[in-house]
């Protein structure tokens, strides 16, 4: 382990963070979520896969910490509407952008591995593990950020509700979700009101479906 990650890894454990993770979130609003994440973090990160809505988190965010590094990690099987979006927000919102790919090329799985397995083919978590999980575990490692700003909802899965504003994320990191408790019309009207574009065409190949989840998420779960 490097002397950065140890650190990072020592830190999350210090009062404010345990504070931070004791706090009760209920009505508190997102923006005063990030600002008290922020307010102790040494080194805090923000994850984005641009999918449907996620300008209004990417929004919400920067507008209190416009150099806030913004982690991307590129599969390779975006939608071309999915990486015209990306660059359209990286201009409009300034972004910090960051990407990490997996280190098998698209082109290379598609000739040589078969493409995307599946979901219900053993095969497939390999690949989940390959395009998603993979390079997300190198971008900690080597960004070695203490607390992460995540975009999940508890309305989307069983399992993130679980999870709750705040909870232990992978890598001793401090997983942070300030819109956990919107729905999707909240997530409308925030691009409404700020004049934000969206993105109608996404796919997540790892996972096929909203309701399940990748496995990115449970990388280190735990209150």
């Amino acid at each position: 382990m490097s002397t950065q990650v140890a650190a990072a890894r020592r830190f999350v454990d210090d009062d404010s963070l345990h504070t931070l993770r004791q706090t009760s979130f209920a009505g508190v609003e997102p923006q005063d979520i990030v600002r008290r994440a922020l307010a102790v973090a040494r080194n805090p990160i923000v994850s984005t896969n641009f999918r449907p809505r996620s300008a209004a988190f990417l929004h919400l965010v920067t507008r209190l910490a416009p150099d806030i590094p913004v982690l991307w990690i590129d599969t390779g099987y975006n939608t071309p509407a999915t990486y015209r979006y990306a660059a359209e927000l990286t201009q409009i919102l300034k972004l910090n952008l960051t990407i990490y790919a997996p280190l098998v090329t698209r082109a290379r799985r598609d000739a040589v591995l078969g493409g995307v397995p599946a979901l219900d083919d053993p095969a497939h978590r390999a690949f989940t593990q390959e395009v998603k999980l993979e390079p997300f575990d190198r971008a900690l490692r080597e960004l070695t950020p203490d607390v992460w700003l995540t975009g999940i909802r508890g309305e989307q899965t069983t399992f993130r509700r679980s999870l709750g504003v705040v909870s232990r994320g992978p890598l001793g990191t401090l997983r942070v979700a300030p819109i956990f408790a919107w729905g999707g019309i909240d997530l409308d009207d925030y691009l409404y009101e700020h004049g934000l574009p969206d993105n109608d065409d996404y796919l997540d190949p790892t996972k096929g479906a909203d309701n399940r989840e990748c496995g990115l998420q449970n990388m280190g779960s735990g209150i």
